[in-house]
């Protein structure tokens, strides 16, 4: 079941889920979930491709955006490069002090190889070709990969889990622009998605005009569309 229409939920564990639509092949639908404390000052939640969602809060604290992505695991590379396209045309149109873009990439992103590769940090596993890209853009953009600035023991850091249970994978990401206002990246340990991909959370504090602007805790379901629709039933 894919979902075609648009869907917004508030539960009673006081968060609340924004969903999009997947494209006429069935295949992506993006979706964040955060804590209805944070959405109370949500301006906007706008799917701008089938793969690629964006959300906007404004309010007292400093002006954030939120760029959701669903990096399907596609033979045709024309699809992957026109993804990352839209997502940097996407991200250098926004002007907003935070911008965070979290989603699955399906990339395996390895510990850095060069100095060059500052942006990564050192606690990565392993390459796949979906982990290039996504680096590279990480590179032209000036952003930050969130995931590995902290080092986590391995049950907090696997994001996906094959259907047998022998492997377990670390293709779910968080990237920012500004690596001072990030606290703390890792997996929900003990929320359950009902599909085969684990929560990320990423923690982060804004300043801006050495001002304490408060602590905002973004929850982002980052459960891939395709299998999304087995936990919203």
């Amino acid at each position: 079941m894919k979902r075609h229409h648009s869907f917004n939920a508030v539960y009673d564990t006081r968060e609340e889920l924004f969903h999009r639509t997947c494209d006429s092949r069935g295949v992506g639908g993006v979706g964040l979930l955060v804590n209805t404390s944070f959405s109370t000052n949500i301006d906007s939640f706008e799917q701008h491709t089938s793969l690629i969602g964006r959300l906007r809060r404004c309010g007292s604290t400093p002006v954030l955006t939120i760029f959701v992505v669903y990096a399907p695991m596609s033979s045709y590379d024309e699809e992957v490069e026109a993804l990352y396209m839209d997502l940097e045309k996407f991200y250098r149109e926004g002007h907003t002090f935070l911008k965070v873009i979290t989603g699955n990439f399906n990339a395996k992103i390895g510990p850095r190889r060069t100095s060059d590769e500052r942006h990564i940090g050192t606690h990565g596993l392993e390459w796949n070709e979906q982990g290039e890209l996504l680096s590279e853009f990480i590179m032209i953009t000036k952003t930050i990969h969130g995931d590995w600035q902290f080092q986590k023991p391995h049950p907090q850091r696997w994001t996906w889990e094959s259907p047998n249970g022998k492997y377990q994978n670390e293709i779910d990401h968080i990237i920012v622009n500004r690596k001072f206002c990030l606290t703390d990246v890792a997996v929900v340990l003990n929320f359950f998605t009902g599909t085969d991909h684990r929560v990320l959370r990423e923690r982060f504090i804004s300043r801006r005009k050495d001002r304490m602007c408060g602590c905002v805790l973004v929850y982002a379901d980052i459960i891939p569309p395709v299998n999304s629709a087995k936990s919203l039933q």
